[in-house]
């Protein structure tokens, strides 16, 4: 295959895709480029619809076609707990369960020594601020049971005990396996873990 052909950028930019390897992304592009009118088509129209149309909500860091987003709009929403997550399909694991309903805060991934991820790279201080203003009485940290997880669980801690408030700080307990993560979890352990969450 030429390097410099559609087809290998085609496979290329479909092997990033997480999970993926050159192996499946060669198939899915030949799926693709055989059936152009039945997928590759209304694939190309729904990307570019979500590319124009969705949006990273300013204040908690869900994905919605409204900034601020549904969660943080909506006046049902328990402002008296806000639940930290490392990403967006965690938040959405969560909300599968519908048991909780409080707000959001996704700090965009998890501190990583390995990976050069450092708390300025996270959204830690929009967090504080998010705190300052909002003065919630729980603060929930759930972030996955992985050494990275743990570590910005621990951060996390130390930096919010700092603050002037009076706030119940959990984590995630019973159900949430060591080294798993959330977005792999089904609902009844992700309730499991909500439910008997424990104070830090």
């Amino acid at each position: 295959m030429n390097e410099d052909s559609a087809l290998d950028s085609l496979v290329k930019a479909i092997a990033k895709l997480p999970g993926l390897g050159p192996r499946s992304a060669r198939r899915i592009s030949l799926q693709l480029l055989t059936n152009k009118e039945s997928v590759m088509d209304p694939l190309i129209r729904a990307l570019t619809h979500a590319k124009e149309q969705m949006k990273i909500c300013h204040s908690c860091g869900n994905l919605d076609v409204n900034d601020p987003c549904y969660i943080c709009t909506s006046e049902r929403r328990d402002n008296t707990q806000m639940c930290v997550l490392a990403d967006v399909a965690s938040l959405w694991a969560v909300e599968r369960t519908k048991i909780f309903k409080g707000r959001y805060h996704i700090l965009g991934g998890v501190l990583s020594a390995l990976d050069g991820i450092g708390p300025e790279d996270l959204k830690i201080g929009h967090l504080v601020e998010r705190i300052h203003t909002q003065q919630p009485a729980e603060i929930i940290l759930a972030l996955s049971a992985t050494v990275d997880g743990q570590a910005t669980a621990h951060y996390l801690m130390d930096r919010i005990e700092e603050l002037p408030y009076d706030i119940k700080i959990t984590r995630l307990a019973h159900g949430v396996p060591i080294g798993g993560e959330l977005d792999y979890l089904d609902e009844g352990t992700i309730v499991t873990a909500i439910q008997s969450r424990s104070a830090v």
